[in-house]
């Protein structure tokens, strides 16, 4: 048996989706987005900022 070579196929560790409906639908189907969080502080905290700048120019200019 000289130049006979066995080849030994790996084992596939990851599912193909597609070869099967059940694994593509739980492939293409996303998880519950969380709840976005809310803006009031980012919006307050702006609002804030605007103030105190508008007072310091003004305490400038006079």
């Amino acid at each position: 048996m000289r130049g006979f070579a066995m080849v030994v196929r790996m084992s596939d560790n990851s599912v193909d989706p597609s070869g099967n409906t059940e694994a593509f639908r739980a492939f293409t189907s996303s998880p519950a987005e969380p709840a976005a969080a809310s803006k009031t502080p980012l919006i307050l905290g702006g609002v804030v900022l605007a103030v105190v700048v508008l007072a310091v120019i003004a305490w400038l200019a006079l």
